[in-house]
């Protein structure tokens, strides 16, 4: 009996010691594992669905338009500077596309991009002189002796994406430590500098406090001069000059910011994905604290815990879920097509397919339900957003692979 209880005892310290030793990456297998494809099958649902959670807000009825097909998981879509009749499509597996919408369409360039879970090439931003200086920019995760984001530019010689496209410089990496929550968008903001909204690093609950490490780049929004030297940290960054905090970050505190906007007077609006409960879309200002893993949504994290409400901005509308479970953010809408959306930011969530449209407030005070359209449930996964040179929105279907134009 002592014999097999020792033996036993032995058998346990050892697997407790593997388990120690390989638990990060177990961690890491279980995400990528555990991660759902979101391949429907069978043919798609036409039209809009709304069922009683819709009733708490205003409906409008919109009709989406399928403008392309065939795209093998999209991640990202916009318009090409200076030729408004073609669009750049970013596939998750690596692929930069140029599309003619119901026409013709080629690989512009391809990354080497991880494609676990999360992973890929998930963001694409046109530099603002695009059209005369041919510079582009990529957000993928790749292997950099490990996971990593990687911010880097291209180069389309005379703006034709369709001619040879280059390889430019890298402008950042960022460790990832596992497949999930990395961003991965990019946008450039009315002042001409690169944002760069990045996850919290992945797994779930924030393991090492990544977003309110200001430290790490991770958990944060950073804010870049892709015109000055490397390592392109903008002088007026607001954390310049300040011990323990990276330069480049702009604002911190969040979880996986999944599509951000700037609103025509040039506000930053963040659609951060949710823990356990809930969905949320808030500003984010210079030097601000956005409040993940303190907060989520308005509520201190985890539930039953304290926190301070007065260092973090507050986001002005959150769902709750079920109602969705991962939030895609988004665009304001400054189109002609449907009036009702004038000024209004649309936004969906990715596994249910619901999509609002929110008022953008004055102020960081919440907007009430009664105050939002619901435009529906859509038979689709609503990966990103984007508008063409007339305002009107675009949205992307990840599962799919289609893009439609929204229309009344």
């Amino acid at each position: 009996m002592m014999r097999a209880l020792r033996f036993a005892a032995v058998v346990a310290l050892v697997l407790g010691l593997l388990v120690f030793v390989f638990q990060e990456p177990i961690k890491r297998a279980a995400v990528t594992y555990l991660s759902l494809d979101y391949q429907p099958e069978g043919p798609p649902a036409e039209g809009a669905s709304f069922d009683p959670v819709d009733e708490r807000h205003q409906r409008l009825d919109v009709h989406l338009r399928e403008v392309v097909a065939g795209l093998d998981k999209p991640t990202d879509v916009a318009v090409v500077p200076g030729d408004d009749a073609l669009l750049a499509v970013a596939q998750k597996g690596g692929e930069l596309l140029w599309v003619e919408p119901g026409g013709e369409r080629g690989v512009a360039f391809t990354v080497p991009a991880l494609t676990a879970s999360e992973q890929g090439l998930l963001g694409i931003a046109f530099h603002p002189d695009f059209a005369t200086n041919g510079r582009l920019f990529v957000n993928y995760v790749g292997d950099r002796d490990g996971a990593a984001t990687v911010v880097q530019e291209l180069r389309a010689p005379g703006g034709d994406l369709r001619g040879t496209v280059e390889e430019g410089p890298v402008l950042l990496t960022v460790e990832q430590p596992y497949p999930n929550h990395n961003g991965g968008q990019l946008l450039f903001g009315p002042d001409g500098m690169l944002y760069v909204p990045l996850g919290d690093g992945g797994l779930k609950n924030d393991p090492f406090g990544n977003g309110q490490d200001a430290s790490t780049l991770l958990g944060s929004i950073l804010r870049l001069d892709v015109d000055a030297p490397a390592p392109h940290v903008p002088r007026d960054n607001p954390f310049v000059g300040q011990d323990g905090v990276h330069p480049a970050i702009w604002a911190t505190g969040v979880r996986n910011p999944w599509r951000s906007a700037f609103t025509p007077d040039g506000r930053l609006i963040v659609a951060d994905v949710g823990q356990d409960t809930w969905e949320e879309v808030g500003f984010a200002r210079a030097g601000a604290n956005l409040g993940w893993n303190d907060h989520e949504g308005r509520e201190c994290f985890p539930v039953g815990a304290e926190c301070e409400q007065d260092d973090s901005v507050v986001p002005f509308w959150t769902y709750q879920h079920p109602i969705g479970l991962s939030i895609t953010g988004g665009v304001v809408y400054r189109g002609e097509a449907v009036p009702a959306l004038r000024d209004r930011f649309l936004v969906a969530d990715f596994v249910t397919g619901r999509m609002w449209a929110v008022p953008v407030p004055d102020r960081d005070q919440p907007v009430p339900d009664a105050d939002v359209l619901t435009l529906g449930t859509w038979d689709l996964h609503p990966v990103a957003f984007a508008t063409d040179r007339d305002g009107e929105v675009l949205v992307l279907d990840f599962g799919r692979g289609r893009l439609f134009r929204l229309e009344s």
